[in-house]
Parts: C-alpha cells; structure tokens; sequence
C-alpha cells in the first residue's frame, strides 16, 4: 500500500513539474515579438507573410497584448492587418 501512495505522489509531482507556470505562459506573449508587423501596422502596407506567420502563431496571446496601453493607438490598422492574413480579430472578455 505504501508502495503504491509513494508512486502516486510521484507520478503527481512528475505531471505538476511539466505544467507550464504563469511566469513561462507570460513570458511566451511578449509583444515584441510581433515587430515583425510594425510596418505594416504604422505604414498601413499589405502584411508580410512573416507577418502574418507571427500573428497566427501568437493568436493566443491577443487579449493580454490589449492589455497594454501603448497598443490602443494602433488598433484599427491592427484590425485591418488582422484581416489580411485571415486571423480572426479577437473578442475579449472585460473584467
């Protein structure tokens, strides 16, 4: 039985140990690594592929992007940007 509770625990400390913590879940939406799109968000140019690999991978991360202040100026052309590479445009919730 003994044998058996100790397993247990360290099967649970294995799984917890791989489950990402919000300091790595943080860290994977930085906004900068959306430069990529700066042009073509402040130029108002067609997306470059690039671009549009860069906003498809990081669609995930949207909401907390929007959390910055300094984004707000930019949000039509990231709107429009969103468009063109067929990323859907995300709806946030509001707390």
């Amino acid at each position: 039985m003994k044998m058996k509770f100790t397993t247990l625990v360290f099967v649970a400390f294995v799984l917890s140990s791989m489950a990402p913590t919000k300091a790595e879940e943080k860290a994977a939406c930085v906004v900068t690594d959306l430069k990529a799109c700066l042009p073509d968000i402040i130029g108002e140019t067609p997306p470059s592929t690039k671009c549009c690999t860069k906003l498809k991978d990081k669609k995930s991360c949207f909401c907390e992007y929007l959390k910055n202040p300094l984004i707000a100026p930019y949000m039509t052309s990231a709107k429009q940007v969103l468009e063109a590479c067929g990323v859907p445009v995300p709806v946030c919730q509001r707390f």
